[in-house]
């Protein structure tokens, strides 16, 4: 059987929900080590075991929490030499690609980015990547070893299986050259009491909304069905709301149990962030809108009238 790696970020103790949605996948690709580096890395083992993790290789050296992308790099290199993974999965996060990108470099192998599904095929791996905002699929062969693949968040649910990791300790083999780029100072955004790329609910809008002033109209509906609210990059883009809302591509990508668009049109940018939601509702004055195509429910209205009447009626079945 093949063996996979899944560089497993960690924060605080909790391995990222990207690591269990890869670690589910690449349990159906052949033997699984999840690798965590940092500060809680064994803390996070158990919740990594039991998404399909076989072994988690651990170092808890607190550099490859103080400085950038090289200390990772450079442990996973020398880990892979001696190791010899046939496919390393990464999250398409920002601090993954840092890595990913440097370890390619180094070990002299390929790079597939912003993939949605990776399989075996052949003796290697076929990964197929969206293109032209998801309206096109490429499908790419890896000809190298190991494999290295970034992965959107999302492609994959994450599911337990109630397995029981091995703990390894590893050599955190970090040069001296790779501690200069360091994280001086970090800042905490205001905590959302519901992650948008984790919630099973969203609501997000577009501009058929009129303006900032009623954006509000959407998380109030959020709030009341305890989901989070999201934006088209439209309204993003204009200022209306922070870029931590954009849903999209160059956005989140979400899979809630429900989608609900508000005023959005549905450009291709937007719906390959939303399209694997189980229910999408769309409401939009144009009933020519092309979300109202894929929408499992479409509601041809206006959405400051519509909006406020559902928040209401969602108050009143819940009692409030």
């Amino acid at each position: 059987m093949a063996n996979i790696w899944v560089y497993s970020e960690v924060n605080e103790g909790r391995p990222r929900s990207i690591a269990l949605e890869l670690l589910s996948k690449a349990r159906d690709l052949g033997t699984v080590d999840a690798v965590a580096l940092g500060p809680g890395a064994r803390e996070a083992a158990a919740e990594l075991g039991a998404h399909g993790a076989s072994r988690v290789l651990v170092n808890e050296d607190p550099a490859f929490a103080e400085y950038l992308a090289e200390p990772a790099t450079d442990c996973l290199a020398a880990l892979a030499g001696k190791g010899a993974p046939d496919l390393i999965l990464f999250g398409f996060t920002s601090d993954s690609r840092e890595v990913a990108g440097r370890l390619a470099a180094r070990l002299g192998v390929g790079l597939i980015s912003n993939a949605m599904d990776v399989v075996a095929a052949d003796g290697s791996f076929r990964v197929t990547v969206p293109y032209f905002g998801g309206a096109k699929v490429a499908t790419y062969r890896s000809n190298t070893s190991p494999a290295i693949v970034l992965v959107r968040p999302k492609s994959f649910e994450a599911s337990e299986i109630g397995g029981q990791a091995e703990v390894v300790e590893i050599d955190a083999a970090i040069g001296e050259g790779s501690r200069r780029a360091r994280i001086v100072e970090r800042r905490e955004e205001a905590a959302e009491q519901v992650k948008l790329e984790d919630a099973r609910v969203v609501v997000s809008g577009g501009r058929g909304l009129g303006g900032p002033e009623n954006f509000h109209l959407v998380e109030e509906l959020a709030a009341a069905l305890g989901g989070a609210a999201g934006a088209s990059r439209a309204i993003v883009d204009a200022g209306w709301v922070p870029y931590a809302m954009q849903v999209g591509q160059t956005g989140k990508t979400v899979r809630p149990g429900v989608y609900i668009a508000a005023g959005i049109s549905g450009a291709m940018q937007h719906t390959v962030g939303m399209k694997s939601a189980k229910v999408i509702v769309a409401i939009n004055k144009d009933a020519e809108a092309p979300i109202l195509k894929m929408a499992d429910l479409g509601v041809v209205g206006d959405a400051l009238k519509i909006l406020p009447r559902l928040t209401d009626a969602v108050k009143a079945r819940k009692g409030q």
